[in-house]
């Protein structure tokens, strides 16, 4: 996705990345074509330097080994994401970044797929498969996470959420017909989102976030957190705690997811 790699590049030059899976090397290769210090870790073996590593076992990287992960359209895949999520964010540096893709459950063609079918977009029962004793493939499509359950474990492990985006638009023909039953159901159930007086701002983001674009219309979902903690002293990480960064780090996943989506 190049989305993600300019999401990266945002943050600094020359930071130690880790793309897992790392797929054909697409995301290796361009970091690495913009001065980054970048890692491929998967399961295949298709290109000799990645390297071997299984989402659903422990990670073979020391703790803080990174200054930003990407886990693109990956934690799908497996059965325990809280278990792959506590493992990249062990090896990830504090106030490092980590970027996450999936696909977005919660858009309105996948919530009109399952009131229909009984399953989200992207995840037909047929799609997964369950693995032999020791077998270590690719299990499909057999998790699917909304942005408010990931949302959630990310804060749970002390992550700042920074952005909120998503990539190209799905069945935008529909939108006529859904957006209006979207609205009345915002309406009717607005109390769901009444808390406590410190939750207050969360609740607002989360509200702006589930009615916007990205959630409501594209494909997959792009989420960007930032791992809360005394940065380290290499200059790698050093920027990645200023408060300036984070606020244009933000404004640019905004912009490029709006880029996008009006793109369709």
């Amino acid at each position: 996705m190049a989305m993600v790699v300019d999401i990266v590049d945002s943050c600094g030059k020359g930071l130690q990345t880790l793309d897992i899976p790392a797929g054909n090397g697409y995301v290796v290769d361009e970091l690495c074509r913009r001065g980054h210090d970048a890692v491929g870790a998967d399961i295949n073996d298709d290109r000799e330097h990645f390297v071997r590593a299984n989402m659903e076992d422990p990670l073979p990287f020391d703790d803080a080994s990174f200054d930003a992960i990407t886990c693109l359209e990956g934690i799908e895949h497996v059965v325990d994401e809280v278990g792959l999520l506590r493992e990249l964010f062990r090896i990830l540096r504090p106030g490092g970044i980590i970027v996450i893709s999936t696909p977005n459950v919660m858009n309105l063609y996948s919530r009109l797929l399952y009131f229909v079918r009984g399953y989200p977009y992207q995840f037909p029962p047929g799609g997964c498969r369950h693995l032999a004793n020791s077998e270590v493939v690719d299990r499909g499509h057999v998790n699917p996470l909304s942005y408010i359950r990931l949302r959630y474990i990310l804060e749970s492990f002390g992550a700042k959420i920074v952005s909120v985006a998503g990539d190209r638009t799905k069945k935008k023909m529909l939108l006529p017909l859904l957006l209006p039953i979207t609205w009345i159901g915002r309406l009717l159930f607005r109390g769901d989102f009444d808390s406590e007086l410190s939750e207050k701002a969360r609740m607002h983001d989360i509200k702006k976030d589930l009615g916007s674009r990205a959630l409501m219309q594209a494909r997959s979902l792009i989420l960007v957190a930032r791992k809360v903690g005394a940065a380290t002293k290499s200059e790698h990480s050093a920027h990645q705690l200023d408060p300036k960064h984070n606020t244009a780090l933000k404004q640019d996943c905004a912009a490029q997811c709006m880029t996008v989506l009006e793109s369709e």
